[in-house]
């Protein structure tokens, strides 16, 4: 192995040595990773055995001219003719020791050669060489030679000034050295250049070819050596500063010891810190929060970010990550919750008993949540539902209102990068709520907008999966919280806006209007109480009997809530409460007299079926609305005409189609009616749905439609107090419709007394609708357009001419 320690000549060779005597046959040396260049005094060490070998051998023949070449590939450790540069440099071995594991020498460069034929391989390298001599230039002192060379001063010079491994002295080997060819060659034996470049320096003998390699070779250099030095300084300097204020941060906080003071920031962020280690966040969450934390430490308060960082942090310190309310699993207590709170509503109190049964058996593994949607008018108790269900549970309440949101943000929050981010609504119940299974209820879920900032429907998907919802993950936290615990109840007037995939993920419980009955024990039980209590009178001032809310009931009220009622009870607890106040001795006793005192006359004097007069050609229909079930009089005419059917009322396409099929059923089946058949041809039939202004679709009235054209092509009015609904196909078969409870209790408020409904909706009559109004109804089920007839027109007979 040859290693090469580089010593700068300070003198050339004296003027009494002469230059040895170079055969054209050399032993040749290869070196590892160097390169020695003419009039260079290099020191070698010798510790292969075939280069020891060639040592010996020269010093043995008082030869000491000897070649040395680069290798190729310094990994080769016999290297052959291919291994080695094809030119070297003719060196004299000046001094040599030997060593117990290797042969020293100093060796002092001649001039250049090229390798010509190589003669052996073994026991070492030997070949015929070309001396290639140095020429000087025709003119040693060419403008061109001098501006090279001053260049390469410059940048030597520089060079040496930035790199810390160069010695200060070598500055002066430019001043020292004047011939341009040697100092070119010194300069390239002391630069760390690769040992390719190096070899490139000694295979240029073009003294300008030369000087403009050192240049391009030096230039590059000093640009990797600016920009090192540049980075050193700028890590020293933020070094330097982070130990100045960790020092400095050091003092104050002894002195502030000292004086037995504390320094605020520090005690907050060591209260931060607490907060998160015992907040108990999920590892994903908690690599977030800890990331910000530390940037929260090396940032001044008075940055920027430092009021983001440190907002985000607090957010999700906040949110109950493992804290949780124990169920109330007593169902009995539960019940008597439910039953306290709200009269009536079995089906809801029921599945409620049946999840807490659930809990109560299955100690172990995840409980899926139920997700339900109340549906049903307004009024009738769907909000104040969620909030008695959370307190029969032992939960924490949450309730968001959906009505007109529109931004999909709303739901899963905005990303931080925005000013004033803040988490969606879902999350920030969970805050509000202090537990991670609180009852968790989105009122009007039917109501939700959407507009280009995005469908919040749509965001609710992941909210109301209980196979994602585990892994919420806001955009503002950007970390899965888990709503697998959360008790959804979401609320809704109507189904039809709600998008198809949200509705799926929900169990729907339909909620009816109340009956008479029910809303006077809702009244006696709850609304009296209340009213009574938020006027400050005593309970036993204002006394109300059942006779005069029943009267209050159906001669103020016609709706399917309470909320109307409630409203007419407040107006008479106020006037009562005028009265204690001027004067007047409690109690006072509530009768008709009294509330007609206090609401003036009664709004419906009648019952509104009696106060129409029904003629031939009107039949009274069941509708239902969003805010609960309705009757509906459908009016017919006919005059001389060409057999058209006009209809107004503002209706629908589906109920349009409906009475086209009932004239063509009663057009089909005329005999059947005594109905003479050629009277169409020559009659304009007109069909009108009194209130005009609301529209009006849906199959349902397509057997009322009929009944009141056969009402009026035979002249045979309908039976008094009937209503009916179904819908009507061209053959005459009467198909089930929807919203039975609430068509069937619009009837009785109305006081209808005999019903027609589809064969198909028996179940629904007889599983919703309550025994006491059921018990004032005469309800018959048909599945044929001529039972409806008969049973609304009587058999037939021959129509009146």
């Amino acid at each position: 192995m040859a290693e090469v320690d580089l010593k700068v000549r300070d003198e050339e060779l004296e003027d009494s040595e002469t230059r040895p005597e170079i055969p054209s046959e050399l032993s040749l040396l290869p070196l590892r990773d160097s390169v020695i260049y003419p009039m260079l005094i290099a020191p070698l060490s010798v510790a292969r055995p075939h280069s020891v070998q060639l040592i010996d051998e020269s010093v043995v023949g008082s030869n000491r001219v000897i070649g040395v070449v680069a290798q190729r590939d310094p990994n080769v450790e016999i290297p052959n003719g291919e291994d080695i540069f094809s030119y070297g440099c003719v060196v004299i071995v000046r001094t040599l020791v030997k060593m117990p594991d290797a042969v020293r020498l100093i060796v002092q460069g001649v001039t250049r050669f090229k390798v010509v034929e190589v003669l052996q391989m073994e026991p070492y390298l030997r070949a015929r060489i070309e001396t290639i001599e140095e020429t000087a230039p025709v003119n040693a002192n060419s403008e061109e030679i001098e501006a090279l060379r001053r260049t390469v001063t410059t940048l030597f010079e520089r060079c040496v000034a930035l790199a810390p491994q160069l010695p200060d002295e070598l500055r002066s080997l430019t001043q020292a050295v004047q011939e341009p060819n040697v100092m070119a060659d010194l300069i390239a034996a002391h630069m760390p250049f690769a040992l390719e470049d190096k070899q490139q320096v000694l295979e240029a003998v073009d003294l300008i070819e030369r000087l403009r390699l050192l240049i391009e070779l030096l230039g590059r250099e000093a640009r990797v050596l600016e920009l090192s030095s540049k980075v050193q300084s700028e890590v020293n300097t933020e070094l330097s500063k982070s130990q100045r204020d960790y020092y400095l941060r050091e003092q104050l906080k002894a002195i502030q010891k000292e004086l037995g003071e504390s320094d605020d920031r520090e005690q907050e962020l060591d209260e931060l810190r607490r907060a998160i280690d015992e907040g108990g966040i999920r590892e994903e969450a908690l690599r977030e929060v800890n990331r910000e934390y530390d940037r929260l430490r090396r940032m001044s308060p008075g940055a920027p970010e430092y009021t983001v960082a440190r907002t985000y942090i607090d957010w999700m310190i906040s949110l109950p990550w493992q804290k949780d309310t124990e169920d109330n699993l007593d169902l009995a207590r539960v019940k008597k919750i439910l039953d306290k709170d709200h009269y009536g509503l079995e089906k809801i109190k029921e599945r409620i008993i049946e999840f807490l049964a659930v809990r109560k058996f299955k100690k172990s593994g995840v409980v899926r949540q139920p997700i339900l949607c109340f549906v049903g008018p307004p009024g009738v108790g769907k909000t104040s539902l969620g909030r008695s269900i959370a307190r029969a549970m032992g939960r924490e309440f949450v309730r968001v209102s959906l009505g007109g949101m529109r931004d999909e943000a709303e739901i899963r929050g905005h990303r931080r990068t925005y000013i004033g981010a803040l988490p969606g609504q879902i999350i920030q119940g969970i805050r509000r709520a202090g537990s991670n299974n609180p009852v968790f209820m989105l009122d009007e879920i039917d109501k939700l907008g959407t507009d280009f900032r995005g469908d919040p429907s749509s965001a609710l998907l992941e909210v109301l999966d209980p196979e994602q919802n585990a892994n919420f993950r806001d955009h503002y936290i950007d970390a899965p919280f888990d709503l697998s615990l959360v008790f959804f109840v979401t609320t809704a007037n109507i189904l039809d806006t709600i998008p198809a995939p949200l509705r799926d993920r929900m169990e729907i419980i339909e909620l009816g209007g109340y009956t008479e009955e029910e809303k006077v024990e809702i009244a006696m039980r709850h609304l009296v109480p209340k009213q009574i209590e938020e006027h400050g009178i005593e309970p036993r001032a204002l006394i109300w009997s059942k006779v005069a809310l029943r009267y209050l009931i159906h001669s103020y009220t016609r709706e399917a809530g309470v909320r109307n009622l409630e409203r007419e009870i407040a107006s008479v607890t106020r006037k009562a409460t005028r009265m204690f106040a001027e004067g007047q001795a409690p109690p006072i006793r509530v009768n008709k007299a009294f509330v007609e005192q206090c609401l003036g006359s009664p709004r419906f004097i009648r019952d509104e079926v009696s106060e129409r007069e029904m003629k031939p050609g009107i039949a009274v229909g069941l509708v239902w609305t969003p805010v609960g079930g309705d009757i509906v009089f459908v009016e017919s005419a006919a005059m001389p005409g060409k057999g058209e059917l006009l209809l107004t009322g503002q209706l629908g396409d589906v109920m349009k189609e409906s009475a086209r099929a009932a004239l063509s059923y009663i057009r089909t089946h005329a005999d059947e009616r005594g109905i003479d058949p050629k009277i169409f041809a020559d009659t304009e039939v007109h069909v009108h749905v009194p209130a005009g202004a609301i529209p009006k679709d849906g199959p349902s009235a397509g057997v009322t439609m009929l009944t009141a054209l056969a009402s009026l092509f035979t002249h045979k009015p309908i039976k008094p107090r009937l209503a009916m609904t179904g819908e009507l196909t061209l053959t005459g078969q009467v198909l089930p419709v929807g919203g039975i409870k609430e068509k069937v209790l619009a009837a009785h408020r109305a006081g209808i007394e005999t019903l027609i409904l589809p064969d198909r909706n028996e179940k629904d009559y007889r599983e919703e609708i309550p025994e006491e109004v059921r018990d004032k109804l005469t309800t018959h089920f048909v599945d044929d357009a001529k039972q409806v007839l008969r049973l609304a027109l009587g058999p037939k007979s021959r129509a009146t001419k």
